[in-house]
């Protein structure tokens, strides 16, 4: 198999990781049109079979959500099943981590460590690329994810040109690292207006926990 993508978000099909997958084979099968087979952690039986995929496979691509500036357990599960062998040099890893932080130093320590894990694996590591941001992609209007998506089908075309994630793009993507002071004065101006918590507020009252959204259940 000649590129491989695992999919780590436990949201399956129904997440932004699946969302920015489609976007960047979009590109990519401009170049090569090849069917990319596409692997849902999520789904059971696919993370079974995960491990064996992964020793087949020549390039894997790996997309998952940031989870409080870690990994899903199913990804972290995915890495002890592959961990404790030496795979083929030529073999090439890379990363793809979306987060619903803006800045990317959130993804800072995560990305430390997949580049370890990476070479110890004794693979190539294409990298890891890091965008923020991403929560709420779903609802928002064509107009609001085109440019996003977009630059996704770049990086597929870049991708399946060069097997490599194009660097100008994955700088950009970086943006910010970490907030201004000006933008954190005007996010907690805009704060106390209760527009900054429109969708998270939405997503609570969806899935009747609007109400609870203050408890403290372990608080003595």
């Amino acid at each position: 198999m000649k590129l491989v993508i695992f999919n780590g978000s436990p949201r399956y099909k129904k997440s932004n990781s699946a969302l920015l997958t489609e976007q960047f084979l979009k590109g990519y099968n401009r170049f090569c049109p090849e069917p990319v087979p596409v692997y849902y952690l999520a789904n059971y039986k696919q993370r079974e079979a995960a491990a064996e995929i992964f020793k087949q496979a020549e390039t894997v691509l790996l997309i998952f959500p940031l989870y409080t500036d870690c990994m899903p357990g199913i990804v972290k599960e995915f890495f002890e099943n592959i961990a404790g062998e030496s795979y083929s040099p030529a073999k090439k890893v890379g990363v793809i981590v979306q987060s619903g932080f803006p800045e990317s130093i959130h993804a800072e320590g995560l990305e430390r460590y997949l580049k370890k894990l990476v070479l110890r694996l004794n693979c190539e590591y294409l990298g890891t690329m890091i965008k923020g941001g991403v929560e709420g992609i779903q609802s928002m209007p064509p107009s609001m994810t085109r440019k996003l998506y977009g630059k996704f089908q770049v990086l597929g075309e870049y991708f399946a040109q060069n097997n490599s994630f194009e660097p100008g793009i994955t700088e950009k993507f970086r943006k910010p690292y970490r907030f201004s002071r000006t933008y954190i004065v005007i996010f907690t101006l805009l704060s106390k207006t209760g527009i900054t918590n429109f969708y998270w507020n939405g997503q609570l009252k969806k899935n009747g926990a609007f109400e609870k959204r203050f408890a403290r259940p372990y608080l003595d």
